[in-house]
């Protein structure tokens, strides 16, 4: 019976240590959440500071945070942190190695914080994956696809691959292309085009509208359009010009025709 109470007395500070662990943890993990949380409202609120920046210095503060609470948690077991970092040290190498790829995100996230490729609220295409950034951390940038799916892209694969920003600029060019057929006036589909992109209050007069035939294909005579206008209204004023055009192209007489194929008969 003494040697099981003598056990138990051997075990207790471990176990009241444990406990005390988790309970660090659990008030870490919530004092980290929300201290990034006041800092992130605290910094976007200021209109004269990105949101981008506000969010990252948010990130930072909070693994800060949960790097001093999982000290506080070694501290509780008698691990010293001079002693961690010796033990650190002495496997820089295989730590290096393991955590690669992780340092290389951490490092791509504070690139990508210092030369802007893109920030929160633009629409992106990252290496053959696009959608609006809605957050930017230390680690990794996330996206959310139009048709609202979530995608997490690690920075250090966002910065080493190809941007294309559809945000950067306050304007953009919308190109429209339309076949006609052979025996119909391009002229005369060209000025229908035309009148619907200046009746059109989207579409800018400078740079004037263009309306050219760029194409002899197959079976169709093909006009490029192209038209200038503010980048909120750009896939608005796509969808709504091609409709518009199909619809006077039917008023004006004009066709667009059809893929087809003839069937040529060899004599034998």
């Amino acid at each position: 019976m003494e040697g099981i109470m003598e056990t138990a007395n051997g075990y207790a500070p471990l176990v009241i240590n444990a406990v005390k662990a988790v309970i660090v943890l659990i008030l870490g993990w919530i004092v980290a959440g929300a201290v990034s949380g006041l800092i992130r409202r605290r910094v976007n609120a200021n209109p004269k500071i990105d949101n981008t920046i506000g969010n990252f210095i948010a990130s930072i503060v909070k693994w800060v945070i949960l790097l001093m609470v999982l000290t506080a948690i070694l501290g509780l077991f008698g691990i010293e942190a001079t002693s961690l970092v010796a033990v650190l040290g002495a496997a820089t190498l295989a730590i290096g190695l393991a955590l690669q790829g992780t340092l290389g995100d951490l490092a791509a996230g504070f690139m990508i914080i210092l030369f802007r490729p893109y920030k929160n609220g633009q629409f992106v295409d990252i290496g053959g994956t696009a959608g609006t950034v809605v957050d930017i951390n230390l680690f990794v940038t996330e996206l959310v696809t139009p048709d609202n799916v979530q995608i997490i892209v690690p920075n250090g694969q966002a910065w080493g691959s190809i941007i294309t920003n559809y945000s950067h600029h306050d304007t953009r060019r919308c190109d429209l292309s339309f076949g006609i057929d052979y025996a119909d006036d391009p002229d005369k589909a060209m000025q229908i085009i035309l009148d619907l992109a200046k009746a059109d209050t989207r579409v800018f007069e400078d740079p004037e509208p263009w309306v050219r035939v760029t194409n002899l294909g197959d079976s169709s005579v093909d006009l490029g359009v192209r038209l200038w206008c503010n980048a909120a209204d750009y896939w608005n004023l796509k969808f709504d010009m091609t409709k518009a055009v199909k619809e006077a192209f039917d008023k004006g007489g004009i066709s667009i025709p059809y893929p087809h194929s003839v069937e040529i008969k060899r004599e034998s």
